[in-house]
């Protein structure tokens, strides 16, 4: 039903009324069928009282700190006790001077309560003299245990008891992304402290004597020179990693020996002083296997290893390894590069009798060679 002009004022007439008509007091407050009348010409009732805002902070500094930086504080806390700082003389390594550079050194931490000490192979080797500064500015002289330069580990010790020591974790858990805290003496700065994460896992480098060293945790925790040695740590303060290398022209790409590696090195060492590994006795390179002799043969890789030179005596000679054969194969598994062959000449190894799979010209041979134990070398400065 529609509404004419006449109408629609009427209606708007009325409807002012209605809101502007005084409801009397016996009325006021109470219920019209469901609906509570509201009296437009009253005033607004009072605003509901609001929570207090406290302008001055009750807690105290360390229970305001945010998440991450608890998780910093806390791995630090936790693990810097354990840190040293070691000086050496007799051939330092250049890489390690410091600011003066007057000395050399890098850092190391204590995994044991009697004095064990792990640091890089390249810090202390060669030294004449070691000396360590605790966390708590006690110094001590040090004797090497035990040195690695192929995997880049070495053990010290000093004469002082119950010390702080630090636990290795399981460096097969890390994950990309967690965190990563490194404790060191970059330039002979003790106990600093940088902060990052696990920018990548497994990794490879080359050590001083030119052996691939594997599973290698790349981080972007600050390193300097004077951090060689170092625990790259947890959130719980355990040793996920050593750190031993740096690239100069870059910024946020560091590596750190996985803690898995540097726990087993560091046993080896503790016990007997060096790490037995097997050896063959050959020199070689790595060479392509020509197409049609590897799809003949049904190699699983196009390349080998060409023996360039045989030592007199060795395992490879007793076998009958000549010159220019290729290596293809040991122990059913292929040889496509020498770091696959170092990768497989474990301390297991030695004195077990394996078969060698070789390409000599383009004949196939099955070899028997029985790896003897590296002779013991020292790194190349």
């Amino acid at each position: 039903m529609g509404v004419g002009r006449a109408g629609l004022k009427d209606f708007q007439h009325a409807s002012y009324c209605i809101c502007n008509m005084k409801i009397p007091k016996k009325y006021q407050g109470g219920r019209v069928g469901d609906a509570t009348p509201v009296l437009l010409d009253a005033a607004p009732p009072p605003p509901a009282p609001q929570a207090e805002i406290l302008l001055t902070p009750t807690l105290e500094d360390e229970e305001i700190l945010d998440v991450y930086s608890q998780t910093i504080t806390g791995a630090a806390a936790k693990a810097g006790h354990a840190v040293v700082n070691i000086r050496v003389s007799g051939r330092p390594a250049p890489e390690e001077r410091n600011a003066r550079g007057q000395e050399s050194g890098g850092t190391g931490f204590i995994v044991a309560p009697d004095g064990y000490i792990v640091t890089n192979s390249h810090v202390v080797h060669g030294a004449g003299r070691i000396e360590v500064t605790l966390a708590d500015a006690r110094s001590y002289p040090a004797e090497l245990v035990g040195d690695d330069p192929e995997s880049d580990l070495a053990v010290i010790r000093i004469n002082a008891p119950a010390l702080p020591f630090v636990r290795f974790a399981d460096s097969r858990k890390l994950r990309v992304g967690q965190i990563a805290v490194a404790i060191g003496s970059p330039f002979g700065f003790q106990q600093t402290v940088t902060a990052g994460v696990v920018s990548a896992l497994g990794r490879s480098m080359r050590s001083q004597s030119g052996r691939l060293i594997d599973n290698i945790i790349q981080t972007d925790a600050a390193l300097n020179p004077g951090n060689s040695g170092g625990p790259l740590v947890n959130s719980r303060g355990e040793v996920i990693g050593v750190n031993t290398a740096i690239i100069l022209p870059a910024q946020g790409i560091c590596f750190a020996i996985a803690s898995n590696t540097a726990e087993f090195v560091a046993a080896w060492l503790i016990k007997e002083g060096h790490l037995r590994r097997s050896w063959i006795g050959v020199s070689g390179q790595t060479a392509a296997i020509h197409p049609r002799i590897a799809r003949f043969h049904r190699l699983k890789a196009a390349q080998g290893i060409l023996v360039l030179g045989i030592e007199p005596g060795s395992p490879a000679a007793q076998a009958g390894l000549r010159e220019g054969d290729t290596l293809v194969a040991f122990k059913g598994e292929s040889l496509a590069s020498i770091d696959d062959l170092q990768r497989r000449l474990v301390g297991s190894e030695i004195g077990v009798q394996s078969p060698l799979t070789i390409l000599r010209g383009t004949e196939k041979l099955d070899l028997q060679i029985e790896p003897a134990e590296s002779p013991r070398r020292t790194a190349a400065r």
